[in-house]
């Protein structure tokens, strides 16, 4: 498989084995990454360690979160580095210091609203900021909306039910903003983003999507969006190629401009399992969590599951493209 991804202004060097682990830790599976202003990445993994820090070599720094999160989902980077962490185990979202002090949270731990209710949360997914600081939550597993919260946390309005039209989900996966205030969902299992202004009006949706997953947006003026697309997963489906896992970067207005991976899911370099969480950090370079134990049986069921198997991929910004 090629180690060069993507061509011309989008290529890339695949980096094998990055991450430094301690001696005898694993990451288990990694829903999501996220970038501070050093270019420190943290690591959202659903392993012993749920948040690991390395530097942009791929050397540890530390771990926090034992004692904290039930099941990792979803990170943001706000822009005074701090981190919103989505837990979609424990029905929560917490804002953090970047060495795990609790600043703000929201829901209450183990106590999920009723399912398909529109009550924050049940299985809440993913975190994003607006300009202002307003927060955004997707409460997307067992529930079909977008809530906005206050900086404090106080709920100011939620959005979505269940379908197919606009305004509607089936799967709010995963969220962000740019620097206008327009917020992007990520409507997985219905095949594109949405596009909504601040307050949650319909504005537009992007498609040419498979089942959009992860989901990273740059700041400032026309943004560059990276878009973890997963793959197929139905019996009569899932070896069909060009449907994903792979990562798309798009512009603000929704137009392709390049697609990287393989025509299929695999462990070679170049392929993906499951593109779940991504982030970039100062130099474009790009940081790939995938969800692979989760998706193994369905992607290769009755295949023997690697041990480790592999679950975060960095893709250097080649220079001068």
């Amino acid at each position: 498989m090629p180690s060069i991804l993507g061509s011309g202004r989008f290529s890339y060097k695949v980096v094998e084995d990055w991450a430094k682990l301690p001696a005898g830790w694993s990451f288990r599976e990694v829903a999501a990454v996220a970038v501070d202003k050093k270019d420190r990445v943290y690591v959202f993994n659903r392993g012993k360690h749920p948040m690991m820090i390395f530097d942009r070599a791929g050397n540890f720094l530390s771990a926090w979160g034992e004692n904290l999160f039930r099941r990792a989902h979803g990170l943001h980077m706000g822009p005074d580095d701090t981190l919103y962490c989505t837990d979609d185990g424990d029905h929560t979202v917490r804002r953090c210091t970047l060495d795990g002090k609790v600043l703000l949270e929201i829901g209450v731990p183990g106590e999920p609203k009723p399912y398909m209710s529109g009550l924050p949360f049940h299985r809440c997914t993913h975190t994003a900021l607006s300009p202002r600081g307003d927060i955004y939550v997707a409460d997307g597993y067992g529930n079909a909306r977008v809530h906005k919260y206050a900086p404090d946390g106080k709920l100011l309005m939620s959005m979505g039910e269940p379908g197919t039209a606009p305004g509607q989900f089936n799967v709010v996966h995963n969220i962000c903003c740019d620097v206008d205030g327009w917020v992007y969902v990520a409507d997985r299992e219905n095949h594109r983003i949405q596009v909504f202004d601040g307050d949650l009006g319909y504005e537009t949706q992007w498609h040419n999507l498979h089942r959009p997953c992860g989901m990273y947006m740059e700041s400032g003026a026309d943004p560059l969006c990276y878009i973890g697309e997963v793959a197929p997963s139905l019996a009569i489906n899932r070896n069909i190629p060009n449907l994903g896992p792979r990562l798309s970067i798009m512009n603000s207005k929704g137009e392709l401009l390049a697609r990287l991976g393989d025509v299929r899911a695999g462990l070679g370099t170049g392929q993906f399992i499951a593109p779940h969480g991504l982030a970039v950090d100062s130099r474009g370079d790009i940081y790939v969590g995938e969800t692979s134990v989760s998706a193994w049986p369905q992607l290769f069921p009755g295949q023997p599951e690697p041990d480790p198997l592999r679950s975060l991929q960095k893709l250097v910004k080649i220079a001068g493209e």
